[in-house]
């Protein structure tokens, strides 16, 4: 497809080439004056956009003096496709049909009695007045493509917001749920957990109620704030928790619930993305190990090598059945998922002894 500089330009040098040509059609060289005006008005069209009344008004002499009248017609047309005043225009057609009418003779006169005459007049009135029509038709074109584009994005912009006010409704209701039921039950599970907590005399069990409750405040905790992010961000920017780093690895394994050795040498300044990654990583292969592996032991090592993290979480083979638990099957997916945005694998499968092993390759990309 041609480009708007080369296409413009070559209506240019094709406008240049037609009124040079009628130049030499209509004007003889043994009349200096007449070809020297006539050659000035088509030169004058290269300024025909940034001067259009400029140049149809100096290219009238050509049109007095000469039959060389197609550079007034184009400057004339080019002013009409710019100019929303049809005062001008009018004036402007006038002028050229007089200039038209009374070319310069030794004695100019114009009798409009002559019937020839009136049938000329009628002939350079419409010739003047079909540059401005089309010009006119050219703007109007124009100014309904310009508004066709407008009502478009009009259209676009409602679209996004009728978008936006359903999002912020499922959200609303998203966050309506989240507390009446999810919140409800999550709070009946820290209640009970303490209940058991001050009633047992089992040490492992009071223990146990003690993981429980803590883990269901925090759960109601977090809750909590995505319901509040749920029901602002229709409206305001709202922060999402804290994003957990490397440095929060110790406090998930010790909260896993999860007998796990962890080995790691990563270095606390990789890039925050990074960071997220592996603990997250993490964080999904512990829930998978406590729900499809209860009673596994786990290890966790993540190193740096050259330019390249590597996590590796591997587990035993469980020691009792699994608990039916629901799950949406994920987790996994989404690990590959972020993996992949950040350029890097995550292979998973079962081991030889009955356990399971997920590795995280993610590079790191240096600073210039």
């Amino acid at each position: 497809m041609m480009s708007r500089p080369l296409a413009t330009a070559l209506r240019d040098a094709t406008l240049l080439g037609a009124a040079l040509l009628d130049v030499f059609v209509h004007v003889t060289s043994d009349e200096p004056l007449r070809m020297a005006v006539a050659l000035a008005a088509a030169s004058l069209l290269l300024l025909r956009r940034r001067l259009p009344l400029l140049t149809f008004l100096l290219t009238l002499p050509s049109v007095l003096l000469s039959d060389a009248i197609f550079a007034s017609l184009a400057a004339l047309y080019t002013l009409a496709t710019i100019t929303r005043r049809r005062t001008l225009l009018a004036v402007c057609a006038m002028a050229y049909t007089l200039s038209d009418m009374t070319r310069w003779t030794p004695s100019p006169h114009l009798d409009l009695w002559n019937p020839s005459a009136l049938i000329t007049l009628g002939y350079t009135a419409a010739t003047a007045a079909a540059p401005v029509f089309l010009g006119q038709l050219v703007q109007a074109r124009r100014d309904l493509s310009l508004r066709l584009t407008e009502i478009s994005q009009a259209r676009d912009h409602e679209r996004r917001l009728s978008a936006q006010a359903v999002l912020a409704e499922e959200r609303a209701q998203l966050a309506r749920e989240m507390h009446d039921v999810v919140s409800h039950q999550v709070s009946l599970i820290a209640v009970r957990a303490g209940a058991l907590q001050v009633a047992t005399q089992d040490a492992e069990a009071k223990q146990a109620a003690a993981t429980i409750r803590r883990l269901s405040v925090q759960t109601l905790n977090e809750l909590r704030h995505m319901v509040n992010v749920l029901r602002g961000s229709h409206n305001r920017p709202t922060e999402l928790t804290p994003q957990p780093s490397l440095t929060d690895l110790r406090r998930l394994i010790d909260t896993s619930g999860i007998d796990t050795e962890l080995t790691t040498d990563l270095p606390g300044d990789l890039p925050p993305t990074l960071q997220r990654a592996v603990y997250r990583t993490i964080q999904e292969a512990l829930t998978n190990v406590r729900k499809h592996a209860p009673g596994a032991t786990a290890d966790v090592r993540a190193c740096f090598e050259g330019d390249t993290v590597r996590v590796t979480i591997s587990n035993t083979a469980p020691t009792r059945p699994a608990l039916p638990l629901p799950s949406a099957h994920y987790g996994l997916i989404a690990l590959h998922q972020r993996a992949a945005l950040l350029g890097g694998t995550v292979t998973c499968g079962p081991t030889p002894d009955g356990g399971y092993r997920l590795r995280l390759e993610l590079p790191v990309k240096q600073e210039p």
